[in-house]
């Protein structure tokens, strides 16, 4: 409790101290509510000596651990047991409002920079391939070790420490409205945009929405659509909650890319974390905390892995509302670790 009082201390004082953040008419939200807006079962299955299932929940999951029942690491000095599970330890907010952060209640900040650059969504239908309409959109990047700061598992070094903490936000990154700049940070993106290239989404999708995405098709998103250009640009808008997720998707694929964003999973991961600049989407999992939380279980599961159709989990999203283009998410991130106890 002493954690969480004053992790929340710190982030008021971040935000507010300074006087220039405030609510407006175009800025809504609300903060989450860790009991009731998170779906906790995300974090199962959980599983013990490799093999062992401790929790199944009847979550998705995929092999990524060791399957020895014992694990060694070196530095610090460590013997223990293979551990995984779905840590919580990520949030993000998508927005048509520059400097609006829903998930904090709707409050505004004073950009400086792009402050015009405000979401939207165009009518025109008239594309060369189909009848699509296309969207902007901005985003924030929220550090939430929810399952640290509230002491849910006793093994802290499988946690992730980081604090609270804004560390991304769309506004201010000069790559999220301008596709040719953003090709400087993933610039092997560019032999993707083929119609070969395009095909092979298709078969990304289905595999998303059957279990999880293909790692090598790494360039799709799957039905949320390309994963590149890495901007706030979706060529394709269905809905809000397939744009709201493609961003997600985006912003955890760019800070990979620029070496800011470290994975968590798989053998390498047993005594810490290691950079992945080609992300792999199977080590996330997504469930909706804003307008309407995902707390409904739909075929046994409320959070879905990345490129996984929306078109079951958007029902009733997009009611005419103030803040109705904003919608907030939980980032589940897939934890392998060598949990046990360290000499001295």
């Amino acid at each position: 409790m002493k954690k969480l009082i004053s992790a929340a201390l710190l982030l008021a004082g971040a935000l507010f101290g300074s006087g220039t953040a405030n609510a407006d008419a175009l800025c809504t939200g609300k903060f989450p509510n860790l009991i009731s807006d998170v779906c906790w079962s995300c974090m199962m299955p959980i599983k013990l000596f490799g093999t062992a299932t401790l929790l199944g929940g009847g979550q998705d999951d995929f092999d990524s651990g060791p399957v020895n029942p014992i694990c060694f690491c070196q530095n610090p000095p460590k013997v223990g047991i293979p551990t995984s599970f779905w840590e919580f330890d990520m949030m993000t907010d998508v927005t048509a409002v520059p400097g609006c952060f829903p998930l904090l209640g709707g409050v505004r900040v004073n950009t400086g920079v792009n402050a015009d650059a405000f979401g939207q969504i165009s009518d025109d239908q008239s594309g060369e391939i189909g009848s699509t309409r296309t969207s902007f959109m901005q985003v924030n990047l929220y550090i939430n070790p929810a399952l640290y700061v509230m002491g849910a598992i006793l093994d802290d070094s499988c946690l992730d420490q980081r604090g609270i903490d804004i560390p991304w936000v769309s506004f201010a990154d000069p790559t999220h409205n301008d596709d040719e700049l953003a090709g400087i940070i993933a610039p092997y993106a560019f032999p993707f945009g083929g119609m070969v290239a395009i095909g092979a989404m298709s078969a990304d999708a289905v595999a998303a929405t059957a279990g999880f995405p293909i790692p090598e098709i790494f360039w799709a998103a799957g039905a949320y659509g390309h994963m590149y250009p890495l901007t706030g640009n979706n060529e394709a808008h269905l809905s809000m909650e397939q744009t709201a997720r493609l961003q997600t998707t985006r912003v955890l694929a760019k800070l990979h890319a620029a070496g800011t964003q470290w994975s968590a999973f798989g053998s390498d991961a047993m005594c810490g974390y290691y950079p992945q600049i080609i992300m792999d989407k199977r080590q996330y999992k997504f469930t909706r905390l804003y307008p309407i939380p995902q707390t409904v279980k739909i075929a046994g599961k409320c959070c879905d892995p990345i490129g996984r159709s929306p078109i079951l989990t958007q029902t009733n999203t997009e009611l005419p509302m103030p803040g109705w283009r904003d919608f907030g998410y939980a980032i589940f991130r897939k934890r392998d670790c060598c949990s046990g106890a360290s000499p001295g």
